[in-house]
């Protein structure tokens, strides 16, 4: 159920010292082909971690013959020595596996403006790799938390071929992709154009519409890497849907793991005049803190969600917008619609539908309720 349910790759989760609690704190995943194409998406945020500088220029030679992850330290806002760590972060596992550092990729989790501790870090690859497994893949999953309260994998199998991945995000969840680090692995037969194609769309309908806090993190990072190993070379959207379906499940599990969260929000806009229209909405309602408080407090307060409809430029008109919370509809044509005492808000998912009676387009983004104890881990752990 993780990276390495696909052919063709070894995986390991290790605990370097690199977190003072010593829990595993350090993943390394390898590609062992026979093909090692690859894609990747990273963070729009324009201050941009270490990792994140090195791995996009890796990226464009589209090959990866492995991937190493750290949580513990986001090597984000340090400067120079600050790369030259993630440079040297590279050198070491090509070393170690025979391979070249230009095909290294590299991620990290964790604190902002800290430098990470090179000498545990380096020493851990080489106790990382002297542990590669094909079943290694929980434990690399379980290396890269940080505020996470679980692990996150997933698997989609298809005709031949199987698509399996690992995630890591509980806060810092907003678009750009939302705060996470992502590795997908297929042993599908396919190059890094068919890749980067499935990759970049069902980023953009998944990962890209969680949006849990707000806030767009420095090291965002989503790869997806093919060994070829099955030997089968699946259709373009036959494989597309297969990768979605992992970027979706994960994306889920985020939202789920959210820090603090007690309720999972799906966010439905219909009726809108674009998709564009219709993702805007989404967002602004998924932003709009009062709403989540309401949320929070089981309170089915439709004016919230009008209020920040309006804050748009989507096409619509107020005397035609409609919300349902849980299937019933609050509001209709801009005004009271059923009685919001048949709102049942007891479970943890609350669906929120917004209609703007201005088209046939549609989009779903996922938040979540905004509470104490949300506010708690953000004040206790630095960030």
């Amino acid at each position: 159920m993780s990276v390495t349910a696909a052919q063709g790759f070894t995986a390991a989760g290790i605990a370097a010292g690199i977190k003072e609690n010593g829990n595993p704190d350090l993943a390394l995943v390898v590609n062992n082909g026979p093909r090692r194409s690859a894609a990747g998406v990273f963070t729009a945020n324009r201050v941009k971690a270490a990792p994140v500088l090195w791995s996009e220029q890796v990226l464009k030679g589209g090959t990866v013959a492995a991937v190493v992850l750290n949580s513990g330290g986001a090597n984000a806002c340090t400067g120079p020595k600050g790369f030259q760590d993630t440079h040297a972060t590279a050198e070491k596992v090509a070393e170690v596996l025979g391979e070249s550092a230009g095909e290294i990729a590299v991620a990290s989790t964790g604190l902002i403006g800290i430098l990470l501790p090179m000498e545990k870090l380096l020493a851990g690859i080489d106790t990382a790799a002297a542990r590669l497994t094909e079943d290694g893949g929980e434990k690399a999953a379980i290396a890269i938390k940080t505020t996470d309260t679980v692990h996150k994998t997933a698997v989609h199998r298809g005709d031949g071929w199987t698509v399996g991945g690992m995630a890591k995000g509980a806060g810092m969840l907003a678009p750009g992709l939302a705060t996470m680090l992502v590795v997908l692995t297929t042993d599908a037969d396919l190059d890094s154009e068919a890749l980067d194609g499935a990759l970049r769309e069902s980023t953009r309908t998944t990962f890209d519409r969680v949006d849990s806090d707000g806030c767009m993190s420095t090291n965002d990072t989503v790869l997806l890497l093919a060994s070829g190993a099955s030997g089968a070379t699946p259709g373009e959207q036959e494989f597309a849907a297969g990768v979605r379906a992992v970027c979706d499940d994960l994306a889920r599990q985020l939202i789920g793991d959210a820090e603090g969260a007690s309720k999972d929000i799906r966010i439905e806009v219909v009726g809108a005049a674009t998709e564009t229209d219709a993702v805007e909405v989404g967002r602004s309602i998924a932003r709009n803190n009062l709403l989540k408080c309401a949320i929070h407090g089981e309170d089915p307060n439709w004016g919230r969600v009008l209020s920040a409809i309006g804050t748009t430029g989507a096409v619509f008109d107020p005397d035609q917008l409609n919300v349902a919370i849980n299937g019933v509809w609050v509001c209709k044509n801009g005004s009271v619609g059923e009685d919001r005492e048949l709102v049942d808000m007891r479970y943890r998912e609350v669906t929120i539908t917004a209609d703007l009676s201005a088209g046939s387009e549609q989009a779903v983004i996922w938040t979540n309720d905004l509470t104490a104890d949300y506010v708690h881990e953000n004040s206790a752990y630095s960030s």
